[in-house]
């Protein structure tokens, strides 16, 4: 039988759930084993959640996009702020949204590296686009955007399927056009997926849309505190070698 939590244990205990939301068995072994690290831990990680400009629910939607991202892939920790998307009131359309946002990530190594291959193969930076497809990508990218001058060069039909494929979305469903922004920047901000040059496009945007430094910084810092989720699965792992159990993978979350 589990002994009874200490009054400073259970204060913590209160302390982490306030700032977190959560509560789960890996949080139980540190809380047992050291308790003031994760009393510093909740109140490091619920810092950035609780002290910006951004809705509850953009923040869950932020941990969606970071947890769900090919780059992470944490599971339990979709689960986890998926509910609590839900219950700040994000709808299931906002996180199709998101998971389409994820969907997207990889495309911007592609812009990326065609840029590289136009520079290093001599391509011209600039190209004139048919009027109509100039309007359908101009929708999605800058203008100035390099890398729509090189694919609408070495390959126009895959401009024209990656522009039909990041139109998806009514912004009367779903995230607005600022929201998906604000979730591509911490997606390209987190240590898990970082990409500085996309990260500059994207804020560039972003300011230009009107969005503020303040919710910008924000999506930036709360992609910091996803490795706690190495300290989960070492805890996890821990709790199994002191008790001779092994823990149901969800418990990691």
């Amino acid at each position: 039988m589990t002994a009874a939590l200490t009054p400073e244990q259970q204060a913590i205990k209160d302390h982490f759930v306030a700032e977190r939301g959560y509560w789960r068995p890996w949080t139980e072994t540190i809380l047992r084993i050291n308790p003031d690290f994760l009393r510093r831990y909740a109140t490091y990680a619920g810092y950035p959640a609780r002290s910006g400009p951004l809705s509850k629910r953009m923040v869950e939607l932020i941990y969606v996009a970071l947890d769900a991202s090919s780059t992470h892939l944490f599971a339990a920790g979709v689960r986890t702020h998926i509910d609590l998307a839900m219950q700040a009131g994000a709808t299931p359309a906002d996180i199709l949204d998101v998971l389409h946002l994820v969907t997207a990530q990889g495309l911007e190594t592609v812009f990326h590296a065609v840029g590289i291959l136009a520079e290093e193969s001599g391509l011209p930076d600039k190209v004139h686009l048919p009027s109509d497809q100039r309007a359908r990508v101009g929708a999605i990218f800058p203008e100035d955007a390099p890398f729509v001058a090189a694919l609408a060069q070495l390959d126009p039909g895959y401009l024209d399927v990656l522009v039909g494929f990041l139109s998806y979305g009514d912004p009367m469903e779903g995230l607005m056009p600022t929201e998906r922004t604000i979730i591509e920047i911490a997606l390209n901000a987190c240590f898990t997926g970082y990409n500085p040059a996309s990260l500059r496009r994207l804020i560039r945007i972003a300011l230009e849309a009107g969005v503020s430094r303040a919710e910008i910084l924000q999506a930036i810092q709360l992609g910091a505190h996803l490795s706690v989720h190495g300290a989960a699965l070492g805890a996890t792992i821990l709790e199994e070698r002191l008790t001779g159990t092994a823990a149901k993978p969800e418990e990691t979350a």
